[in-house]
């Protein structure tokens, strides 16, 4: 498995015009390729007099869901370096529209790909990309007594706290990197003098 990708931080959309015409890239964070279909169909639905919507999605911390469309223009020109764009980047769960109102100048294939690759490339700069981690889940229980001392020192240290839950006793889910989980366990030993429960679970990407 990747140890780390890079997503859009936010959806977005960014404009260029290229030879009167206009090319807008929408871009969105997706996590499944049905959410990248439908975010497509939305774009549509808002440009529904746009000459092209071509688009281009990866999905998978792996890349292992590439899709790309020209959408009418020549074969090869449009969708593809899109995706091309999106994997050059290393950019995973994302999806890209280009919607293109055609301004009366034939660009060429040679053009076509460099504007539709370009305006990727100029999206992403504008609406910015963020590193996802893999992560070990580990579950810490602790007494209420020990609870927020142990989360400061959890957050003071830079480790990923996930989520906190208030019960009869305190869970703390914590994101790890694999190598850390050792020595997490035996600083939380140390931390707690042996009173905190430790349980290591699945696996998740979170924000590095």
């Amino acid at each position: 498995m990747q140890e780390q990708y890079r997503t859009v931080a936010r959806a977005g959309v960014h404009e260029a015009e290229i030879s009167r015409s206009r090319f807008l890239c929408a871009l969105a964070p997706a996590a499944t390729e049905r959410e990248a279909q439908e975010f497509v169909a939305r774009v549509r639905k808002e440009h529904p007099t746009a000459s092209h919507h071509c688009f281009a999605y990866v999905i998978g911390a792996d890349a292992s869901v590439q899709k790309a469309s020209d959408d009418g223009e020549p074969g090869g020109t449009a969708g593809v370096p899109m995706l091309q764009m999106l994997m050059r980047r290393e950019v995973r769960y994302t999806v890209a529209v280009v919607t293109r109102y055609y301004g009366g100048v034939k660009l060429g294939a040679g053009g076509l790909i460099r504007a539709y690759g370009g305006v990727v490339g100029e999206a992403l700069d504008a609406v910015g990309t963020i590193a996802r981690q893999r992560f070990r889940l580990v579950t810490v229980t602790v007494d209420h007594q020990r609870a927020g001392k142990l989360e400061n020192d959890l957050r003071a240290t830079g480790r990923a706290v996930r989520e906190v839950r208030y019960a009869e006793a305190v869970t703390i889910e914590v994101g790890l990197p694999e190598a850390d989980v050792e020595p997490f366990r035996a600083w939380l030993a140390d931390t707690t003098a042996g009173t905190a429960g430790f349980e290591t679970g699945g696996e998740a990407y979170v924000d590095a």
